[in-house]
């Protein structure tokens, strides 16, 4: 499944509406992947370059899988959505930024374990990761709801600035159907700012 476009956003950011892409990459990323179109200017991609997006959970290294041609406007509707914007081709410190940013993730995850029991939270814990512009992103099993918000909020007030909860299910990411940030449907999942 492609990760849908959101109709609304978390953090202010370039309007894409704006700009018409050169071209579009389709482009795996994410610790739990995610599989989305992303609108891209400049030199041409290859099949399996790293590359930096923008996604609604911050600056994330992803994976190009197929170069798409460019979109065409419609009577005021783009003939094909996309998630984000291609920033650059990862450069060898987005790469190890990346690789320390797991290994810090996989060394907090007992904590974070230890956090959601204490909060109480009706869900399990089964992942983290952080992205390469230091946001936080939450692994959750379980459907969308009032506990992902909880805990996207309960993390924020304890200081660990913008997180980001994404539920996950058994055929992989749970897609949001609507909301605003208050409602816990920014983007895929719950999120909140400290």
């Amino acid at each position: 499944m492609i990760a849908p476009i959101e109709d609304i956003q978390c953090e202010s950011g370039p309007d894409l509406e704006d700009r018409v892409p050169e071209f579009l990459v389709l482009a795996r990323y994410g610790r739990i992947p995610q599989v989305a179109r992303f609108a891209a200017f400049g030199d041409r991609l290859s099949r399996d370059s790293t590359i930096v997006v923008n996604t609604d959970r911050g600056e994330e290294l992803a994976t190009v899988l197929q170069v798409l041609p460019a979109p065409k406007k419609i009577a005021d509707e783009w003939d094909v959505n996309w998630t984000g914007e291609v920033q650059r081709t990862a450069s060898n410190e987005d790469i190890s930024l990346a690789s320390t940013s797991s290994q810090l993730a996989e060394d907090s995850f007992p904590k974070w374990l230890e956090r959601a029991n204490s909060w109480k939270l009706q869900l399990e814990l089964i992942d983290i990761e952080r992205t390469l512009d230091d946001r936080l992103i939450l692994y959750v099993l379980n459907d969308r709801g009032a506990e992902t918000t909880r805990l996207a909020l309960l993390a924020a007030a304890a200081g660990f600035g913008v997180v980001h909860v994404q539920p996950v299910a058994a055929e992989g990411i749970v897609q949001a159907t609507g909301g605003g940030c208050g409602s816990g449907g920014c983007g895929s999942g719950g999120c909140a700012t400290h």
